[in-house]
């Protein structure tokens, strides 16, 4: 109980000080990373209490799926209308070459690795965070534009990322129990059946919704409580018949757009408010495992680390942005704030709990335990430094600058 006692008082002494800590460069996830890390100690209590792995999967989970269907449910679909757009760019063309030059470079940084591990290394790490760098996409000394492509490129990422990884863990479980069964299990039952959990249970909640909003059934506190509902069960009805619970929500999100529009609102409001709190309780089970396994660290871990926020994340952004003459100072701003934080802590438990055994399950666990936590810290430190930086660059822009355009509507 002490480990909870603790989590709770810095939850509540972290509240009162958060306006004024927004300002700098200590950040809430840094906070309960270390939090968590300084209790290690109660660690083998919780262990024996039914294991940090299952706690902060389960956690972890909850708090992916509330994720995704808000992010999903929040995205105006107008915005990515256009290839020109910046997050159409970020989202296919960086995106992918992300994915694959993460693979490329897990490949050769561990040689140990078979192709499929390397890609669900990258894969895992793929999906960026705006959580960890809130101030980025809140801050209205960043251009308009570049804090619109990264919000979205954050809001839709983790959810384009479940399938590479599923697809990957699906090619290496073929290679030790034959291709037919896991190709054709992982297209049928994860994919398949998660899209159409998803397609369900987003429109017929979108129409309930509708149809008692209309009916004025509802009343507003229990309208963000049926809206949040929605992923919880995509949740247990994906467990349910073996689909996979993030494509399940990611899609629903999408889909219960089209009879309740209001349905982003109210799932931004619970997200802002008590997904916080499953997050940051997630942050924190992880500062423990990060000590857990600080001895396992290799140079190998750390450098892949440091390649997956420089080069695997800067590289293809400033490929996928050719074209939009944007300046080399935002090319790199926006290359730089790519931080890796809950969706690949929950993508890379998600292979965990697969139990495949694979040869190389141990230093793909580091390799994405030692990226999350340089991501953190390097990230959540660098924020305003890096604003104020920028702002300045941006400053000296001539007027007719795309960073100075208008964002279209």
């Amino acid at each position: 109980m002490i480990p909870l006692a603790v989590f709770f008082a810095l939850l509540f002494v972290f509240s009162l000080a958060s306006r004024r800590l927004e300002r700098t460069v200590i950040t809430a996830p840094i906070v309960f990373t270390v939090a968590g890390m300084l209790m290690f100690p109660s660690l083998a209590g919780i262990l024996k209490a039914g294991g940090t792995p299952n706690i902060l999967l389960h956690l972890a989970e909850i708090g992916l799926v509330l994720l995704l269907f808000t992010d999903a449910s929040r995205t105006d679909l107008k915005v990515l209308r256009s290839i020109e757009n910046l997050p159409v760019r970020l989202l296919s063309t960086g995106m992918l070459l992300t994915i694959f030059l993460g693979a490329v470079l897990a490949r050769l940084v561990f040689p140990d690795l078979t192709l499929w591990e390397a890609g669900i290394v990258s894969a895992i790490l793929a999906p960026t965070d705006a959580g960890l760098g809130q101030i980025i996409v809140t801050s209205t000394r960043v251009p308009m534009r570049i804090r619109q492509a990264l919000n979205v490129e954050a809001g839709l990422n983790d959810g384009l990322s479940v399938p590479f990884l599923l697809f990957f863990v699906a090619l290496s479980a073929a290679s030790i129990e034959g291709p037919g069964a896991s190709l054709l299990r992982f297209i049928v039952e994860q994919l398949g059946f998660g899209v159409l959990v998803g397609v369900v249970i987003g429109l017929v909640g979108g129409w309930l919704l509708n149809w008692a909003s209309r009916m004025g059934w509802m009343t507003e506190p229990f309208r963000q409580i049926a809206v949040v509902t929605l992923p919880l069960l995509c949740l247990v009805v994906s467990a349910m018949v073996d689909a996979s619970m993030f494509i399940a929500a990611f899609v629903a999100g999408l889909a219960v757009q089209v009879r309740f529009k209001e349905a982003g609102k109210h799932s931004v409001e619970f997200a802002e408010e008590w997904g916080q709190l499953v997050n940051l309780g997630v942050f924190f089970l992880f500062g423990m495992a990060v000590v857990r396994d600080w001895p396992h660290f290799t140079a190998a871990s750390w450098l892949y680390a440091f390649l997956s926020l420089t080069v695997v994340r800067m590289l293809p952004v400033a490929l996928a942005l050719i074209g939009t003459h944007l300046s080399a100072a935002s090319v790199v701003f926006m290359g730089w704030f790519g931080p890796r934080g809950l969706s690949s802590i929950v993508l890379g438990l998600v292979y965990l709990e697969e139990q495949l055994h694979l040869p190389g399950e141990s230093t793909i666990r580091y390799a994405v335990t030692a990226t999350v936590v340089l991501s953190i810290f390097a990230h959540g430190l660098s924020a305003v430094p890096g604003i104020n930086m920028y702002a300045r660059k941006i400053a000296a822009l001539d007027a007719a600058a795309p960073e100075h355009q208008e964002v279209a509507a």
